[in-house]
């Protein structure tokens, strides 16, 4: 338990970190560096679209990872009347008496909360995952691979042109770690160029991950599931794939799609209303 509470500080700071020094790249070395194309005028340069697209992306991830947190999961255990002596965690399996585990709740430990339709408990937000917050979490995912490959791009452009080099062959990026750091301990490569290497390949796997991990949630809620549910084998009742969208992601999906918004028929919007 102790090696997942430090975890769930650890991995905040990591993501938070990552950002951040993928946006000082971008800004102060990705972008400058494409000004210097003469052959482009200043309004349609690919400096500008690409420092638009990027600042929509990242606003977007961010936009949508802090209301992951700030729309929490609610609090089911403050509403149960457990008993003297009665713990959370016994209630919800079964353990205290047949028939008393509530339908589709889990007992979070480290929220110390228990939560209707819970999926799981997100360590890079630190918070748990469930109806209200789930369209926000699927959107944070989306957003974070598309800013890591926008990232992945602008880096590979920017040691293509630093360092000369073509990556028209496959196998160029495959061997471009090995080469590099060979190159970085024999003195012919440059910290800050090693560096950004190094960050090409993280902006590969984060995004690649959250890619993953994304398209697995939209086929989990077109099914009308949970990550939980699966995992406890638990029987789901079957339902139209729109009517399980529409839960999630409500009636106005499209503007949730293009900035960062609460879920209109979200319980969690109903609460902030009331």
């Amino acid at each position: 338990m102790l090696v997942l509470r430090l975890l769930n500080v650890v991995a905040p700071a990591y993501f938070l970190c990552i950002s951040l020094v993928t946006f000082v790249l971008q800004i102060f070395l990705f972008i400058p560096s494409m000004f210097r194309d003469p052959s482009t005028t200043l309004l349609l340069s690919p400096a500008l679209l690409h420092g638009a697209l990027f600042l929509f992306l990242s606003a977007n991830a961010l936009g949508n990872y802090v209301l992951v947190i700030q729309c929490s999961p609610e609090d089911l255990g403050k509403d149960l009347n457990l008993g003297k002596g009665a713990k959370v965690a016994d209630w919800l399996d079964g353990s205290r008496s047949p028939g008393s585990a509530l339908p589709s709740t889990h007992f979070c430990r480290l929220c110390a909360r228990v939560t209707q339709r819970h999926d799981h408990h997100c360590f890079f937000t630190g918070n748990c995952i469930g109806s209200r917050n789930m369209r926000n979490f699927i959107m944070f995912c989306l957003y974070t691979s598309l800013a890591c490959l926008d990232s992945l791009v602008a880096g590979m452009a920017y040691i293509s042109a630093t360092l000369s080099m073509s990556f028209a062959d496959p196998l160029a990026f495959l061997t471009l770690l090995p080469r590099s750091i060979s190159q970085f301990f024999s003195g012919a490569l440059l910290s800050s160029e090693m560096f950004v290497i190094l960050m090409l390949y993280l902006w590969l796997g984060i995004g690649l991950a959250c890619a993953g991990f994304c398209c697995h949630q939209m086929l989990l809620i077109l099914r009308g599931q949970t990550r939980y549910q699966v995992r406890k084998g638990m029987v789901v009742r079957a339902r139209p794939w729109r009517e399980n969208l529409q839960e999630i992601f409500g009636k106005r999906w499209l503007l949730g799609l293009l900035i960062p918004v609460l879920n209109v028929e979200s319980d969690c919007s109903r609460q902030k209303g009331k």
